[in-house]
């Protein structure tokens, strides 16, 4: 074998070995497999038997982009739109008219009495097949206004690889997001590989119905769950039935999460995603109107969770945009 053909075939191999080749190489990377090595490895005193191998993931601001404003409400906002023309009274009326006018400081000022009324408004009174055909139609056309590709394309792909590096080794991924299940159940198999009974979420109120003789689940305008902050572990112990053995996030609203997995027995893994790049991402923690990291800044290291450096600790923040 020459000497060029030897050194790709190197090359090549050591790309394949790695499991996370667009994480730099960094202490956080380091964590990351040894904890997946001691917990997998037969013999290992941290060894964890494949059932209880639970990862839980936020989904915004952790898997995917959540600046200038969470993508779910964007997709509140283009629907308000969208009805606006069967509700000519909504032009006069606030908070729908402050969102047809672009009208930010009013409808912020509404607080979230406003924004969960849309929410609401936006997401029930149709089944849950039409409500998941609504969101999987606004996703085909809508874009990031800043970076221009679809929002499924601002994913983070050093966590992709980090989702697919865990089931090879046969660990379970969910998601744990203060979004709700029905508007992220339509992507995540195909964007993440989650299927939608791994999707936890805030919930609504859902009702059984016999519609022309066909069953089917109806939703009812009334929220059942909000899965954020506390919310997150009863969430889990509600849908999962395990505590996690994992858990990322990358915000405040995700500590109890995060504590909560940290605290069960045995060795447990906590980390945070800290937007830190304001040239490929953004950059933002405390004083963030969206996914503020104050408290878990401020804990992480008196619990032992690792917090990510997006900046330094990222090859790449998106997958290569498809054509």
């Amino acid at each position: 074998m020459n000497a060029c053909l030897c050194t790709f075939v190197v090359v090549v191999f050591s790309q394949a070995a790695d499991p996370l080749p667009n994480w730099n190489e960094s202490p956080r990377k380091s964590a990351l497999l040894m904890f997946v090595d001691k917990v997998t490895s037969h013999g290992s005193s941290d060894f964890v038997p494949p059932a209880e191998r639970i990862a839980v993931f936020d989904n915004d601001g952790t898997l995917w982009v959540e600046q200038p404003m969470y993508t779910e409400l964007t997709f509140v906002f283009d629907r308000v739109k969208t009805l606006s023309a069967q509700h000519p009274d909504w032009k006069t009326t606030q908070p729908y008219q402050a969102v047809l006018e672009g009208d930010a400081k009013t409808l912020l000022a509404g607080g979230m009495k406003s924004i969960s009324h849309l929410i609401v408004l936006t997401h029930s009174g149709m089944t849950v097949p039409q409500f998941e055909l609504t969101v999987s139609g606004w996703l085909k056309t809508a874009k990031h206004p800043r970076f221009h590709r679809p929002f499924t394309q601002c994913v983070y792909q050093p966590m992709l690889e980090l989702m697919s590096y865990l089931r090879a080794n046969q660990f379970k991924t969910f998601i744990v997001s203060g979004g709700t299940a029905n508007f992220m159940r339509p992507f995540t198999q195909a964007v993440y590989g989650i299927p939608s009974e791994q999707v936890i979420g805030t919930t609504f109120k859902t009702k059984y119905e016999v519609n022309d003789g066909t069953p089917q689940l109806v939703i009812e305008p009334a929220i059942d769950l909000v899965d954020d902050g506390f919310g997150k572990p009863v969430g889990i112990g509600r849908f999962i039935g395990r505590r996690p053995l994992m858990a990322f996030g990358n915000s405040d609203g995700d500590y109890e999460m995060l504590q909560y997995t940290t605290a069960g027995k045995g060795l447990r893994f906590g980390m945070f995603i800290h937007h830190s790049d304001a040239e490929r991402e953004y950059a933002y923690d405390r004083d963030s109107h969206v996914g503020r990291l104050n408290r878990g800044l401020d804990d992480a290291a008196k619990h032992g969770w690792q917090i990510v450096d997006m900046k330094a600790d990222w090859k790449v923040v998106f997958p290569r945009a498809k054509r």
